[in-house]
């Protein structure tokens, strides 16, 4: 072999070896990339709950929307604070169903409680109204229940409306007690166990109310 095709070959050599080396350098971006998959924001049981808890909560405002307004002051104080405190977190709970992508209203109501069955055993929804059609969330008014709120007066209003958000209060807990069972960390878990200090705490003020009212 001459000399000028063992340079030639020795060249060829050398320039396979480089295209080698470039290959394996470019191979890692040349690959297609899998980016890695996201936890959810929500689980379903989280998604459930914090749908149907705002609608509870919004039945919550429209009982007070629905309260004469002439009615003792600690009572339409109560209210009040019930209105404002319930909207905030409707708001908070809107936001995150948004964030998780995740529709406002849950089609299928309590499904989330339900899906344990040992945790539906535990917090059976005692507190539903017995004229309530089935699957109507704990604690909820029916729409003459409302109307009957909104127009009763004076003692009569203020009675009606401590019965009805006093089991209305009472559904709430219920749900949050099903969520913060089914749940094991996370701010929708610290929300069931806000909701359920928050609004045994008001329970408690509105027994009282009702024991003094007398019916």
């Amino acid at each position: 072999m001459t000399r000028s095709a063992v340079v030639r070959a020795f060249a060829f050599t050398s320039l396979a070896v480089l295209l080698l080396v470039i290959g394996a350098a470019l191979r890692p971006l040349l690959a297609p990339v899998n980016p890695p998959v996201a936890d959810p924001v929500l689980n379903a049981t989280e998604i459930g709950f914090i749908q149907d808890m705002a609608a509870h909560h919004q039945q919550a405002v429209q009982i007070v929307q629905r309260l004469d307004p002439d009615v003792d002051p600690g009572i339409a104080a109560l209210a009040r604070q019930i209105r404002d405190a319930q909207s905030v977190e409707i708001g908070t709970f809107l936001g995150w169903l948004r964030l998780a992508e995740a529709p406002p209203t849950n089609r299928q109501p309590m499904s989330w409680m339900f899906a344990d069955t040992t945790a539906a055993h535990k917090h059976s929804p005692s507190s539903r109204p017995a004229d309530s059609p089935t699957g109507l969330m704990p604690g909820m008014a029916t729409m003459t229940e409302l109307d009957g709120l909104a127009s009763a007066r004076g003692h009569d209003a203020e009675v009606l409306f401590l019965q009805l958000m006093y089991r209305h209060h009472l559904g709430g807990v219920e749900m949050a007690r099903a969520a913060d069972a089914l749940l094991t960390h996370g701010p929708v878990k610290q929300a069931a166990r806000d909701i359920m200090a928050t609004q045994s705490q008001e329970a408690g003020l509105m027994a009282a109310a009702l024991s003094q009212n007398g019916p």
